[in-house]
């Protein structure tokens, strides 16, 4: 009975974000994304929802992510628990501070007072005040009871990017872009020192937990030790090859962890100045480090969208946690040490336990998916990633069948032939391969490209290869023999998109320029420039019978144009970014990866049509929509970075390199 209280808290905590509006749908979601062996899963298996036809893999037991919390509208640059560890304060670029119930994940309050971004929080010893650094230069104390701002602290000529506390809450220590550090009376509001002495911005500072010392990182690429009675300087630390973005110090005060841009993490002895560990695994920038209670953890926070737990006597990785989209911007341990906090650039608020080791097991990329693609026939989902790789999946068992290595850097489009024979990868390193499907062997890499490879498309009958690129071109390939047929120059901007007319007779590219432009294939000669839109051309795709073009922008419109006369058909209105779209096969309506859109005028909407089979699914935010409702809720985690459906099975594509496939049933 215990591991099964144990187990339906984790589900409980897992989607307590969505109980009071979507009571059906979270149930739903958490029996659908539970771990495999989950007791809660294996006991209600009977009561699957029916019309989820094929499941998405999951881990087989409770990772240490214990909640999300949402609510940011913007990064989230520093997180701090209290004093009792009932409350979590996180701090963000939308110029907001926010108080969470740390047990139940519940906002409490939210303050407003900060006219820039705020990238640092903290609270006060004895729990009563938080304080926050802002880019608008002053520090803001709060009555952590009431919410009510008690004190604006102004000097600072530059964006305070850290505050801390003493020990005895007297004093207050704010770091700046201005190259100083001030100590503020906290009863009074009143300046005590300025602390001059690094050669650029303050990233961080931290009080001993003592507080007779106080280390400041910082952009110079050092460390700065100094006494705060009198304010001079003790050590100057040097090490780091790179900025130094975050200072923690031992809860003994015996050592201290300094996180910087060069990836690494260096642990000092704070009374002789002496470099003891240098620990390296991250792939990217530290942005935060934190001690936990007990002396044993530290946890660093990074840009490679992970935190890695450090055991610090031994220097050795402990765990890495997985589950941020973006960059981890700070963490933070509760006072007990059972419970770790981190803000993301993602806008949201992980809390992880720090006893739990198990770690993502499923199969997929070792970074972000930039790119995924159905094959014609529905079998195969190839997914291009940051890793540099490309993988195959079988999209009928969800599994991994191949992965496909030679690329030199990212892959930003993949796309299969139109018989499911080869598959085309376009990369950062300039380059276009093409690979045999079968066996996955290297057929040819295309060189001709003078930057990275944004998009490419095979001709209806397979014959010829386009490419679109950052160097404002589109490349025409011959596909049997690799060779470079011809150059299509004319764009003034990165070429993002590019489409066959049915006939193969016409070529459409989208473009940065905010244009669409169609070419003639056999000659290489712009046919038409199409003007209109006000931002960015993400996509473009032919009508069955190439009468029509779509285009899809940032401008959050669809537009369709006459590919004969080049006048503008209809405008179709969106509520973002359109960067995938095709015809259906009877020209009859578009599908987008912002859902599905008629486009003979007057028709009824495909919801409500009598084509029944046929099924509108399509990933809005967090929520999958069947036929325009919301019906499937996606955790934090679960949320993709690329989506694609091929009829009525939906692949998801996620920033920690995993795919996910979701069948519904007609």
């Amino acid at each position: 009975m215990a591991e099964f209280l144990h187990d339906a808290k984790r589900f409980i905590l897992k989607n307590l974000q969505i109980a009071d509006d979507a009571p059906l749908q979270i149930y739903c979601s958490g029996l659908i994304f539970a771990p495999r062996n989950a007791i809660v899963r294996r006991q209600f298996q009977s009561e699957f929802p029916d019309w989820i036809c094929q499941l998405p893999q999951t881990e087989e037991t409770w990772s240490s992510e214990l909640q999300t919390l949402e609510g940011h509208s913007n990064w989230v640059l520093s997180v701090t628990f209290s004093p009792d560890g009932a409350v979590l304060a996180s701090s963000s670029a939308d110029k907001t501070v926010r108080l969470w119930n740390a047990t139940t994940g519940a906002l409490q309050q939210t303050l407003v007072g900060h006219s820039d971004w705020a990238p640092s929080v903290v609270f006060s010893p004895d729990g009563a005040v938080l304080a926050s650094g802002s880019f608008d230069n002053t520090v803001c104390l709060w009555d952590t009871a009431t919410g009510a701002l008690q004190q604006t602290l102004e000097g600072h000529s530059d964006s305070v990017l850290s505050v801390a506390f003493s020990s005895d809450s007297v004093l207050l220590a704010s770091g700046s872009s201005d190259k100083t550090v001030r100590l503020w009376d906290t009863a009074t509001g009143a300046l005590q020192h300025t602390l001059e002495g690094h050669s650029d911005s303050l990233w961080s500072v931290a009080f001993s937990p003592k507080g007779a010392v106080l280390a400041s990182g910082s952009s110079d690429k050092t460390v700065c030790l100094w006494n705060t009675a009198t304010g001079t300087l003790h050590h100057i630390l040097e090490g780091h090859s790179d900025s130094v973005s975050s200072v923690a110090f031992s809860p003994d005060g015996a050592v201290l962890a300094s996180g910087s841009f060069d990836n690494t993490v260096c642990l000092w002895d704070t009374a002789t100045g002496a470099l003891q560990q240098t620990l390296e695994g991250h792939s990217d920038s530290v942005w935060s480090v934190a001690f936990s209670s007990k002396d044993v953890l530290l946890a660093s926070g990074s840009s490679d969208k992970t935190v890695r737990l450090w055991d610090t006597a031994t220097g050795a990785l402990q765990h890495t946690l997985e589950g941020h989209s973006r960059s981890v911007s700070s963490v933070a341990f509760s006072p007990d040490g059972a419970l770790l906090a981190s803000g993301s650039y993602d806008k949201t608020v992980c809390i992880w336990d720090t006893a739990i080791s198990a770690q993502q097991t499923l199969e997929g990329h070792l970074r972000s998916i930039w790119s995924i693609s159905f094959s014609p026939d529905g079998a195969l989902l190839a997914s291009g990633s940051s890793d540099k790789t490309v993988r195959l999946w079988d999209t009928a068992i969800g599994k991994l069948q191949q992965t496909l290595s030679g690329h030199s850097d990212a892959i930003w489009s993949v796309a299969f032939s139109p018989n499911s024979t080869l598959l085309a990868s376009g990369s950062d390193d300039k380059t276009v391969r093409l690979w045999d499907i079968a066996t996955g062997a290297l057929q040819h890499t295309l060189e001709g490209h003078s930057d990275s490879v944004l998009s490419v498309t095979f001709s209806p009958k397979g014959a010829l290869l386009a490419s679109g690129s950052f160097d404002n071109t589109v490349c025409l390939w011959d596909i049997a023999t690799g060779t470079l047929e011809q150059t299509l120059s004319g764009h003034s901007d990165s070429i993002w998109s590019v489409a066959f007319s049915p006939d193969s007779t016409l070529l459409a590219s989208g473009s940065d320029d905010k244009t669409v432009r169609l070419w003639d294939i056999a000659t290489g000669a712009l046919q038409l420039t199409l003007e209109g839109h006000s931002d960015s051309v993400r996509s473009v795709a032919f009508s069955p019978e190439g009468a029509l073009l779509a285009s899809g922008s940032r401008d959050k419109a669809v537009r369709l144009w006459n590919t004969t006369t080049g006048v503008l058909q209809q405008i179709i209105s969106v509520s973002g970014s359109v960067t995938y779209l095709k015809f259906d096969q009877d020209g009859l309506y578009l599908v987008t990866n912002l859902g599905f859109f008629d486009v003979k005028p007057g028709r009824e909407n495909l919801s409500s049509s009598s084509d029944n089979a046929r099924q509108e699914i399509f990933v809005e935010e967090e929520w999958v929509k069947v036929n325009r409702k919301n019906t499937l809720w996606l955790p934090p985690g679960s949320r993709p970075s690329w989506s694609a459906i091929n009829g009525n099975l939906l692949a998801l594509g996620h920033a920690s390199g995993r795919i996910s496939f979701v069948g519904f049933c007609t």
